[in-house]
């Protein structure tokens, strides 16, 4: 799985890069056939302060593409809200996929 982590006007820190890596690592548990992890950190220049910050992810799994992004005041809590979209959208992504396999296995019995 190729991991990267960009900042847009912020710079990411060890313990920004450490804090996305746990929060992924619980997606990675559940569903471990991603390809690529494309996570984008960055502080929009908005005239309010609520929703500045800002957090998207795109994974890329076998056959589909999985893309999520959160907005809040605090990036950590903006990171937070994304790995649980995310984690939805896995686990969901999971279910197809394995839904799919039991039909074709049972279709050829």
């Amino acid at each position: 799985m190729n991991l990267t982590i960009s900042g847009h006007h912020l710079e990411v820190t060890p313990a920004l890069r450490s804090y996305v890596l746990a929060r992924l690592e619980r997606i990675t548990r559940h569903f471990d056939q991603m390809v690529d992890v494309k996570v984008l950190l960055s502080v929009d220049n908005q005239k309010e302060k609520d929703k500045r910050q800002r957090a998207e992810c795109r994974i890329g799994v076998k056959g589909n593409d999985l893309f999520a992004e959160s907005s809040h005041e605090d990036l950590y809590a903006a990171i937070d809200d994304l790995a649980d979209k995310l984690n939805r959208q896995v686990a969901r992504h999971k279910d197809k996929v394995q839904s799919h396999d039991h039909a074709a296995a049972k279709h050829l019995m």
